[in-house]
């Protein structure tokens, strides 16, 4: 009897919060299966959001390149969003943002004219160097595992005639690879990086469904022979950093005959920029089971939902429809074995082509940078709700959902044995969730959610919104609104805290 009634009473509990009272419920019911001992695969890297250091590409506009004109805004978002280096106070925060998050795997995004702005004439210490020194320094600091993308070379001196800079492929490989090489070797073994994990050799190259960084002018450059070269360059100089590619967007099908290069990388990656339903899913799939079988993993190494808008300030990147998006495409990514994500961005100025900043550094109406900097709550809290407590490296184990609904479910353990569960309802209608976690009596778990009216309220903070102690019966029964995302956690994180990161 004893038994029963703290069963009934930790059901009660656990209902109480959860569900507004003019919510409408559907009269399915979804169990959730969890089995922490049942590993499915590590992941070889983590969650987090590109990070830009470039501050100085944009495109030149001259007439020497003006058919490149045609691609508007064609470097992208990917400068810009980082206030000057001698803004410490600003820097210090953005810091705290990141630490807060628990960014654990970022895309740091270079250029070569930063490094090696006239061939072979190196400089270590202008404004955009120092500003990746400050990017590199704190993941160092906060061990978070950093993806180093060059997005494009931008250097008129490799670049082919009257090819605009940005756009152009290398003409001369072998500068391209040993510049490459030499900036890598001074990142690693001089400055000392070791959080240096992988390195991509360029953004988006053609041979996915689009993409526009890898051109001749009249023709599109291959890629294959720039990894070669790459590959080699490193190894002349005893770096074993790995290369990752082919960094194809936007979620290309899978296709082998495209794939000559599996000998020069040590990783494979893609881009998603229209979310992932079942349908995108099973591309997904495609790419990781090719990956598996030549024992390297599959990141995703960009991901957004331009369906949601985007250009210019479009705020759809940072609205709470994207948020949904995106922990749709992480759950869906980690049933089928992707082993990194990466939200763009982290920093973005916002009026190039949206609003996909989760931290505010620029004014689009003044067109300066702030001086003070703060979130963009939706996106902010609807990306920390996941990344918060996701510790790198952790394990996916077996998570069964069973019953036809909106709901997708996964559960990651951390190195430490620490579990999480995420829990998406994309849905309209509340849900009733019998969840269950085998081998896990007596443990305690705390649960927190965001939903888009919580997290547009001024003083919202992500604290959990109940705790609990497993029953012997190892489950919990509780309704989960609409359009929300919950996790539930063996971490136990006040608002204040930082996220987790390492083990």
């Amino acid at each position: 009897m004893k038994r029963v009634l703290f069963i009934l009473l930790v059901t009660v509990l656990f209902n109480y919060p959860v569900v507004p009272q003019n919510s409408e419920t559907s009269n399915k019911k979804i169990s959730i299966i969890i089995n922490p001992d049942k590993p499915q695969y590590k992941m070889a890297g983590g969650i987090g959001a590109s990070w830009h250091a470039i501050s100085k590409d944009k495109i030149d506009e001259s007439e020497e390149y003006k058919w490149a004109l045609r691609y508007k805004n064609s470097r992208g978002s990917a400068w810009g969003g980082n206030p000057p280096v001698a803004d410490s106070l600003a820097w210090d925060q953005i810091y705290n943002y990141a630490k807060w998050l628990g960014l654990d795997w970022i895309r740091v995004e270079v250029s070569a004219r930063m490094y090696e702005p006239e061939r072979e004439k190196y400089d270590w210490h202008n404004e955009e160097m120092l500003a990746l020194y400050k990017i590199l320094d704190w993941a160092e600091t906060n061990k978070a595992d950093v993806f180093l993308q060059q997005m494009w070379s931008n250097v008129k001196w490799n670049a082919y005639p009257g090819v605009q800079p940005l756009l152009s492929a290398p003409k001369s490989l072998y500068d391209f690879a040993n510049g490459l090489a030499t900036f890598a070797e001074y990142l690693l073994k001089v400055k000392k990086y070791t959080c240096i994990k992988w390195l991509s050799i360029t953004n988006e190259p053609p041979g996915g469904t689009w993409g526009s960084w890898w051109s001749k002018g009249t023709e599109n450059a291959l890629l294959t022979p720039a990894l070669k070269a790459v590959r080699e360059a490193l190894d002349k100089k005893n770096i074993l950093l790995p290369v990752s590619g082919p960094d194809w967007t936007d979620l290309p099908p899978f296709d082998a005959d495209k794939i000559d290069f599996d000998q020069y990388i040590g990783a494979y990656d893609i881009h998603s920029y229209q979310g992932v339903d079942s349908n995108k899913q099973q591309i997904l799939s495609d790419w990781v089971n090719w990956a598996r079988d030549h024992n390297k993993p599959l990141f995703l190494s960009e991901m957004g939902d331009m369906k949601l808008g985007w250009g210019e300030s479009n705020p759809g990147p940072k609205s709470f429809k994207a948020a949904l998006s995106n922990a749709e495409t992480i759950l869906r990514g980690m049933e089928t074995g992707v082993e990194a994500f990466n939200r763009w961005s982290f920093t973005n100025r916002g009026d190039l082509d949206g609003q996909w900043q989760l931290i505010r550094t620029w004014d689009i109406e003044n067109k300066k940078y702030l001086k003070k900097v703060e979130i963009e709550p939706v996106a902010f809290y609807g990306f920390g709700i996941i990344t918060r407590f996701y510790a790198k490296h952790s394990e996916i184990v077996s998570s069964k959902t069973e019953g036809v609904s909106d709901i997708l479910s996964q559960t990651v353990k951390s190195p430490a044995g620490q579990l999480t569960t995420y829990i998406l309802n994309a849905g309209d209608k509340a849900t009733n969730i019998d969840l269950k976690i085998i081998g896990r009596e007596k443990q305690d778990f705390y649960i927190y959610r965001v939903t888009e009216m919580e997290i547009n309220d001024p003083d919202y903070k992500m604290d959990t919104i109940q705790h609990f102690n497993l029953p012997p019966s190892q489950v919990i029964s509780f309704k989960i609104p609409s359009q929300c995302i919950y996790t539930i956690t063996q971490y136990n994180l006040k608002h204040e805290d930082p996220g987790k990161i390492d083990y």
